[in-house]
């Protein structure tokens, strides 16, 4: 997402690192670059007039072109109205009313109906207790489609055979009422928003039951057609904002950085996988960070928060106190970390780390070959060899080597860069101990043996 406006919009601002200080003709050329660089990325025309004039004003308001850091000012400036064009701050979901509505819109094929179901998962974690509710009667086997999804993700849907969208979503509520749901996603059919009668029926069920959100669901992929849809919506809904679906697809991101300023209404979640958990918060500011390869080390300490539940790691931390860490324990961990993402996005994510989208992806496809050679081999492994490492020999790494494909040296580098990772374990797990469990003093004691491990991997 952004890849192809962060690499050009990095490139641009690294051009200015050399200068010694920014004036109006260096500006000028950077104004250019930035201004081309929005449009390759389809931005809209509107939008991409309002930054090039926002950053051009801020630049001379604050005296930049006098500045002895040119690189580092005209960064802090995109970066300032980037967060402006995205939304600003994040903005959470409302969940007032009794029982809670969210009610879905968006175009057919936009990805409606997943997104309602992804953004059950992330209620129900949340401590909400969702339902959905099958409001697309028009769509063959629409209802069949999220009963579908409902069972994967185990929350239940409401359904019955009527034509009548509103007595669907007044007998839905009359039913939370009984069974305890507190929020109700209502997933309306797709449309055209030039469809005046299925208009008028989103209409109805705004007057009538008055949702406390009318999310409209965007796919990113559209580009710039994606203003004109919200716009449409907008004008006759008054949505109350916007949840932006495949964004790691959209190499460009245009879609996201025009529609917020275009109708005013924030982007309130963003769909960034094919997985049924893949539906996060937008915010702004971490997501200029991002387009600017300045990284985003507080979603990626959240999504660890998420993937390492605390029992785990508290059982894996004495494993590791006793060197009793296995390859089975190794597997588990390979597979968390799975679940953090694809290592584009998480590369993506690390502060520092300016590198293009082509370097990542290549950076990405070697670590992921690197951790199916290591299922590959660990699975060859009896399971007592996988729970108990001391027991390797040379004849069973041969048998290992064998069964695996993997050739006998590698197998030989893989198993003592295992056991100098155990040793490091537990040699920090020791010295943080003998710290009265000061972590931080135990890091900086461990320092020099860190750096013996970088070979791992």
């Amino acid at each position: 997402m952004f890849d192809s406006l962060s690499d050009k919009l990095q490139d641009i601002i690294a051009k200015t690192a050399g200068q010694k200080e920014l004036t109006q003709e260096n500006m000028q050329d950077a104004l250019r670059e930035i201004r081309r660089a929005l449009l390759e990325a389809d931005v809209n025309l509107r939008v991409v007039k309002a930054f090039i004039s926002n950053i051009k004003d801020r630049a001379e308001g604050e005296n930049v072109l006098s500045g002895v850091n040119p690189s580092q000012q005209l960064v802090k400036i995109v970066h300032d109205e980037l967060i402006e064009l995205l939304g600003k701050e994040t903005s959470p979901l409302n969940f007032t009313g009794h029982p809670n509505l969210i009610m879905m819109l968006g175009l057919q094929g936009s990805g409606k109906t997943t997104s309602s179901a992804k953004l059950a998962v992330k209620l129900k974690k949340e401590g909400r207790n969702p339902l959905l509710v099958a409001c697309d009667i028009y769509r063959p086997a629409a209802i069949t489609q999220l009963k579908t999804l409902g069972e994967q993700i185990g929350i239940e849907v409401y359904s019955e055979e009527s034509n009548n969208v509103q007595t669907i979503i007044q007998n839905a509520i009359d039913y939370s009422a009984k069974q305890g749901f507190n929020t109700l996603i209502l997933d309306t059919a797709g449309r055209l928003q030039i469809d005046t009668d299925m208009m008028a029926e989103l209409l109805l069920i705004d007057r009538v039951f008055h949702p406390a959100e009318k999310l409209l669901v965007i796919d990113s992929m559209t580009g710039q057609e994606a203003v004109n849809v919200a716009e449409n919506f907008d004008a006759q809904l008054n949505i109350t904002g916007l949840v932006l679906t495949k964004l790691d697809g959209d190499s460009r991101g245009g879609a996201a950085l025009s529609v917020v300023y275009c109708t005013h209404k924030p982007i309130k979640l963003t769909g960034t996988g094919e997985k049924l958990n893949a539906l996060e918060d937008f915010y702004p500011e971490r997501m200029a960070t991002r387009i600017l390869g300045m990284g985003d080390i507080v979603s990626l300490v959240e999504r660890a928060q998420e993937v390492f539940d605390e029992k785990t790691a508290k059982e894996m931390e004495k494993k590791m106190a006793k060197a009793e860490f296995s390859f089975n324990d190794f597997l588990k961990m390979q597979s968390q970390m799975k679940m953090f993402g694809s290592m584009d996005q998480l590369l993506g994510m690390i502060p520092g780390l300016r590198i293009s989208k082509d370097d990542r992806q290549k950076l990405s496809h070697e670590g992921e070959k690197q951790f199916k050679r290591i299922e590959v081999f660990i699975q060859s492994m009896t399971p007592e060899e996988r729970e108990h490492p001391e027991l390797m020999n040379s004849s069973r790494k041969k048998r290992i080597a064998q069964g695996s494909g993997i050739p006998i040296h590698d197998v030989n580098i893989f198993i003592n860069q295992f056991e100098q990772m155990r040793k490091m374990m537990k040699g920090f797990s020791d010295v943080k101990k003998s710290f009265g469990g000061n972590e931080t003093k135990a890091k900086l004691s461990m320092h020099q043996m860190m750096k013996n491990m970088r070979r791992f991997r």
